[in-house]
């Protein structure tokens, strides 16, 4: 049985979770707690050398790190994965950007928060203005749509949706971004989560 290696608090991590139980895969979610550096023990290492979550285990010595590269191996041949090439190439695009220009600033904001325990003033000001400048892409891109890439659910969405659905706690508004907050809505219905308090 494939093994996820993951911690919940990462959205990154989260990607993961989200794709393997919306098409139903059988998995082992192995906790791992990065705070407490378990990503860098000598076993974790011997998996891979990344010394990152999540990392899947598919098999004897086959294993596979960085979120948006399982999310794509994992949805390969399912809906998830537009069957338009263009499409397939433009929800690649937002994955390309969500860890270029979304992760960095939204996630770290978010870390700094709610883990490390930093009030929201102390927040970093470059990170905060492109993370600002990250949810209003979204909000503009996502505008009389319902999805990010082509007219269903994908892995494009899914990409998008942890660390954004978690932006309030790294002090962002979402409130005035309401077609993310529709978007979001519409997400959690399609993987059947829970929203966020």
């Amino acid at each position: 049985m494939m093994k996820i290696y993951g911690d919940e608090i990462s959205g990154n991590c989260l990607k993961v979770k989200y794709t393997a139980d919306f098409l139903g895969l059988a998995y082992q979610w192995v906790p791992v707690d990065v705070v407490k550096g378990e990503t860098r023990t000598p076993e974790f290492l011997s998996m891979s050398r990344m010394g990152q979550v999540p990392l899947v285990e598919l098999g004897e010595d086959r294993y596979l790190a960085q979120s948006n590269a399982i999310v794509r191996y994992l949805a390969k041949g399912s809906a998830l994965i537009p069957t338009d090439p263009f499409v397939e190439a433009k929800a690649d695009e937002l994955m390309f950007w969500e860890q270029y220009s979304h992760e960095p600033y939204v996630a770290v904001c978010r870390f700094q928060m709610l883990y490390l325990k930093r009030p929201k003033e102390e927040r970093e000001e470059m990170r905060v203005a492109r993370g600002e400048a990250a949810l209003d892409f979204m909000e503009q891109t996502i505008e009389g749509r319902e999805w990010f890439a082509g007219d269903r659910f994908s892995i494009a969405d899914i990409a998008l949706l942890p660390y954004t659905r978690f932006a309030e706690q790294g002090g962002f508004d979402l409130s005035s971004r309401p077609h993310v907050g529709s978007w979001i809505s519409r997400c959690e219905k399609t993987l059947g989560l829970s929203p966020v308090n």
